[in-house]
């Protein structure tokens, strides 16, 4: 498997150069065609709200709003392609909302990069796009965090396993990092020994899979006792010095409804380097 196809989210935020240069420097990395996206939402009008003049008001400025902030995106998109050496790449409109249009764009894609849940925002992004996208596009997600990354990311990488099916896609998913990455810690937390799990030595039988695949690897044990596994993952990151943490998440979404493991809540939530997410 290898990334031939980036599709990245490109919206009028202050942060979106972030995630746009991380973009660009992996489409130049793996020589993947690079996709800039962008959705202009739909107008809603209020649910009390008269006709005719007043419409004609509302509907232009909503023209102006949606045309500037597509300026304002594109304009990154070209400054980041413009920074690095990208093989390909393209710019695509579309109309409709940005958590539905990710989706089906996605499938299309091999990686999609989306920018961490920002509390500080002022962009109308659903506060959960990056949970809502992963489950139900089925391609792997790396979110940015939007303090942003000082440089490029692989090269140490924290892989979490717990043996499970959301954790052996996520593993797949990530195998071009893991190749290339310098150093890859597989992180298994409070590990139970079983034959239809992980194993009578837990994390060994992913490790010998990953060297099969030229991955140099090792195997971490830890225990979370009374703390958050997320918490605990988030630790052990900063204690190595990884720059990137692969995990499976688990879950359904509906129609702006989401169940979402709460380890997966954690990192996204309080994450300070890419994760890279699958199911």
């Amino acid at each position: 498997m290898a990334y031939k196809t980036i599709l990245v989210h490109c919206d009028a935020s202050p942060k979106v150069g972030q995630r746009l240069t991380v973009a660009a420097e992996l489409a130049e990395r793996y020589g993947a065609h690079l996709v800039g996206l962008h959705a202009r939402p739909p107008l809603e009008a209020p649910i009390f709200f008269e006709g005719g003049v007043a419409m004609d008001s509302l509907f232009a400025s909503y023209e102006a709003s949606a045309d500037a902030d597509q300026a304002v995106a594109l304009a990154a998109f070209q400054k980041a392609v413009k920074e690095r050496r990208v093989p390909s790449h393209e710019w695509r409109v579309t109309d409709g909302f940005i958590d539905s249009e990710l989706v089906l764009q996605a499938r299309y894609t091999d990686l999609l990069v989306l920018g961490q849940t920002d509390p500080d925002a002022q962009t109308p992004t659903p506060s959960d796009l990056p949970e809502a996208v992963v489950l139900a596009s089925g391609r792997p997600t790396l979110v940015v965090p939007h303090i942003g990354v000082r440089a490029p990311i692989g090269e140490s990488v924290l892989l979490c396993w717990n043996a499970s099916r959301e954790s052996a896609r996520a593993a797949a998913d990530a195998l071009p990092f893991l190749r290339m990455a310098k150093k890859v810690v597989i992180l298994v937390v409070d590990p139970r020994t079983s034959p239809d799990g992980h194993g009578a030595e837990p994390g060994a039988d992913v490790a010998l899979w990953l060297t099969r695949h030229g991955v140099k690897v090792t195997v971490q044990r830890d225990v979370a006792a009374d703390s958050d596994v997320g918490a605990v993952i988030l630790s052990r990151a900063a204690d190595i010095g990884s720059d990137l943490i692969v995990m499976g998440v688990y879950g359904h979404s509906r129609v702006r409804e989401m169940v979402l493991g709460g380890v997966s809540r954690t990192l996204l939530s309080s994450m300070t380097i890419p994760v890279l997410i699958s199911h």
